[in-house]
């Protein structure tokens, strides 16, 4: 396929799997979770911010249990499934693009004898493959950024979630007031021609049958987390430089200080979303 006629979730998923991505994730991020950290100092390990935005999330979700269905839509590495699962006993189903990512996640599943809770399945959001009204909870962190028809994963989501469910989530956004061509850096890093915003997914949520239950917004986290990836990158070069290239590596800074920069600037936002199906 020619690189005109990729899709943003095939250029995602090329992306995450090649090797000079996996091996930096899975050094710099701590290996379980792969999306933005509630920090509570500059300097605090990403692994346990990153975990902290986890544990936050889980606590707006009622009643987890052993009955309890979740479906972790673009689930990296698995680390949120396997806290859920851990915790509460839940089944989970993490589904995400990337086979790299998923064999690593498969693995760690053994290890951590969580794998008779967690299925882990190749698959894109954009097309779930689950009948209606399947899920009690739909998860998601910084994801749904990547689809380029972001209005049919919230369609998809709204689908298999059960009546009452919960779809929580995170996301990097542009602001609704986001002047054109000012994020184009970004855009142009991740080959996107826009983010979501908070206004999109409110209208795209209700359009689909879902209520809003609160946005918690953290957008100071946005900046504080690559600023700590771009940190921890720039201490660990040496060593990364063993398994990623270094043109991957000086990209990567490049990206990390544009994000940075972004967030800086007023016009992106960051928070975690909670709705529920009516």
């Amino acid at each position: 396929m020619s690189e005109s006629g990729k899709t943003a979730v095939d250029k995602a998923q090329e992306y995450y799997n090649s090797n000079d991505a996996d091996n930096f994730y899975f050094t710099i991020w701590g290996g379980e979770d792969i999306h933005v950290g509630l920090y509570q100092s500059e300097d605090e390990p990403i692994f346990d911010a990153s975990r902290r935005t986890v544990e936050r999330m889980a606590s707006k979700i009622n009643n987890l249990n052993k009955n309890s269905k979740i479906l972790d839509i673009g689930a990296g590495y698995g680390g949120a499934a396997r806290y859920l699962a851990r915790n509460n006993g839940c089944q989970v189903v993490a589904l995400n693009l990337s086979e790299v990512e998923n064999e690593r996640d498969r693995k760690m599943n053994e290890e951590q004898a969580l794998d008779h809770l967690i299925t882990v399945v190749d698959g894109s959001f954009e097309n779930l493959p689950y009948p209606d009204d399947s899920f009690d909870v739909v998860w998601s962190q910084d994801s749904i950024l990547h689809s380029g028809e972001r209005e049919q994963v919230i369609k998809e989501v709204a689908r298999v979630l059960k009546s009452g469910g919960d779809f929580i989530f995170t996301d990097p956004m542009q602001t609704d007031d986001c002047p054109e061509g000012v994020l184009q850096p970004i855009l142009d890093r991740i080959h996107l021609e826009s983010l979501g915003s908070p206004g999109f997914y409110r209208e795209s949520a209700k359009k689909y049958g879902m209520k809003e239950i609160e946005f918690e917004e953290h957008t100071s986290q946005l900046p504080t987390h690559y600023g700590r990836v771009l940190k921890e990158t720039k201490r660990r070069e040496d060593e990364l430089s063993n398994v990623v290239s270094q043109e991957y590596i000086n990209n990567m800074k490049q990206g990390l200080q544009h994000w940075v920069n972004g967030g800086n600037s007023g016009y992106l936002t960051w928070g975690i979303f909670h709705f529920r199906k009516e």
